[in-house]
C-alpha cells in the first residue's frame, strides 16, 4: 500500500519526474549566478558581471522553451523563481558589495554597515518583488510589471560593474554611487510604478523591413560596445516606469483643468 500511495496527495497523482529542458535552461541560469559569487570573490568582477546576463538570457529561454514545447510544470515555476533569486536576487548584491560597498569602511562603522545593510535592502526587495509577482501570477495585466523586473535590476547593478571595469575605474572611486543605485534599485523591484513586460509582442506577426533593420543595428551597436549598450538600455527601462508615472499624472491633472467648473 505505501508504494502504491506514494506520490498520490488527496486522490490526485503526481508526475514522478521533470521536465528536463527547460529545468536544464534554469539551472544553467542559476550556475550563472553561483558563478559570479564565486568569481567576485576572486576579483574578477567583469566575469562575474557578464556571469550574470548570461544568467538573463537562459532565464528569458526556460519559460519560452517550456511554452513552445509545452512543458510547464508547476515544478518549474518555483524552480525558475528560486533560481532568479540566486541569479538577480542575491549575486547582484553580493558582486556590488564585493566591487565598491565592501570599500565604505573607509569612511567609518556607519558607512560601513551601510554598505552592506544596502546589499542586503536590495536582496530582501528581489525576495519581496519575486513573492509579489508569483501571488499575482492570473490576475495582474500581462502586459505590464507591477514594480522594476529583477533581471533588470541585477543589469543596472551588474552593468554598472561590467560599465567601468571596461573603463578601468575601481569600485573605491564609485562606492557612493555604488550605495546609491543599489538602495535605487531594489527599492524599485518592490515600488508600484508599471513597467511594460513585452508580453504582448507576436514574433509571428509581419512587420516593417525598417524594424529588422534597426534590430539589427542593435545587434551591432552591442557587439561593438557591449557593456554601454547594455547598461544604458536598462537604465532607460528602468526610468520608463517613473517616467511613466508622471506622465500620467501629469495627464489626469491637465484633464481635470481642462473640465469646466
Amino acid at each position: 500500500m505505501g508504494n502504491e500511495n506514494r506520490g498520490l496527495v488527496a486522490g490526485v497523482r503526481h508526475p514522478r519526474g521533470v521536465y528536463l529542458l527547460p529545468n536544464l535552461l534554469t539551472t544553467g541560469a542559476m550556475f550563472g549566478g553561483f558563478y559570479a559569487i564565486v568569481a567576485a570573490m576572486n576579483g574578477r568582477f567583469t566575469a562575474a558581471a557578464i556571469a550574470v546576463f548570461i544568467a538573463m538570457v537562459l532565464d528569458g529561454l526556460d519559460g519560452r522553451v517550456a511554452r513552445m514545447t509545452n512543458t510547464q510544470s508547476a515544478f518549474g515555476a518555483e524552480y525558475d523563481s528560486l533560481s532568479d533569486m540566486v541569479s538577480f536576487g542575491l549575486a547582484p548584491a553580493l558582486v556590488m558589495y564585493q566591487w565598491a560597498l565592501v570599500h565604505l569602511h573607509d569612511l567609518g562603522w556607519f558607512w560601513a554597515k551601510a554598505g552592506w545593510l544596502a546589499a542586503f535592502i536590495y536582496t530582501a526587495s528581489a525576495a519581496l518583488r519575486l513573492a509579489r509577482f508569483n501571488t499575482q501570477v492570473g490576475t495582474q495585466d500581462k502586459r505590464f510589471f507591477q514594480g522594476l523586473p529583477s533581471p533588470s535590476a541585477a543589469a543596472v547593478m551588474m552593468g554598472t560593474v561590467w560599465m567601468w571595469e571596461q573603463f578601468s575605474v575601481d569600485g573605491r572611486t564609485l562606492m557612493i554611487p555604488a550605495l546609491v543605485i543599489t538602495l535605487v534599485s531594489g527599492g524599485l523591484m518592490v515600488s508600484g510604478f508599471s513597467y511594460y513586460s513585452f508580453k504582448d509582442i507576436d514574433l509571428r506577426k509581419r512587420v516593417p523591413f525598417v524594424s529588422v533593420i534597426a534590430v539589427l543595428s542593435l545587434f551591432v551597436l552591442i557587439a561593438l560596445w557591449p557593456s554601454i549598450v547594455l547598461y544604458s538600455l536598462f537604465v532607460l527601462y528602468t526610468l520608463s516606469g517613473p517616467l511613466h508615472f508622471a506622465w500620467r499624472r501629469w495627464r489626469k491633472l491637465r484633464q481635470r483643468r481642462a473640465q469646466p467648473e
